[in-house]
C-alpha cells in the first residue's frame, strides 16, 4: 500500500464511508502510529538534552539522515536501533506487542 492509497482510505474513513476490512491498511496504520510516537519522543528528548541531530547521530554511530528519518516517522526503526536510541538518550522504552492486543509503546524519560 503506497502513501496515496493509505491517505485516500484514511480520508474515506474520516468522512464516514463504510469500507471493507483491509489488513494491509491496518498494518501500515499501526506501524505509522508507533513510528510517530517514537519519533516525537526521540525529538523531544534530543532537544531536552540540547543535542543536534549530528550529535545524536555521532552517539549512535549513524547518519543525520537516519536520525531525521526516525524523528519524522519515515519508518519504524528496528528493535536494535530503538535499544541504541534508549541508551543514547537515557530513555526507557517499553513495548507491548502481544497478539490480539493493541500494540503500545511507552517512553519514559528520567525524573528531573
Amino acid at each position: 500500500m503506497n502513501h496515496s492509497q493509505w491517505r485516500t482510505r484514511r480520508h474515506r474513513q474520516l468522512i464516514g464511508e463504510h469500507l471493507e476490512a483491509d489488513p494491509e491498511y491496518d498494518r501500515v496504520y499501526e506501524e505509522a502510529s508507533l513510528a510517530m510516537k517514537l519519533g516525537k519522543a526521540v525529538y523531544d528528548r534530543r532537544k531536552e538534552l540540547g543535542l543536534s541531530e549530528a550529535d545524536l547521530a555521532e552517539r549512535l554511530h549513524t547518519t543525520t539522515d537516519e536520525i531525521e528519518g526516525i524523528e519524522t516517522a519515515t519508518e519504524l526503526p528496528p528493535i536494535a536501533v530503538i535499544m541504541r536510541l534508549a541508551r543514547a538518550l537515557d530513555l526507557t522504552v517499553d513495548m507491548h506487542l502481544a497478539p490480539g492486543d493493541e500494540p503500545t509503546v511507552t517512553i519514559v524519560t528520567p525524573a528531573a
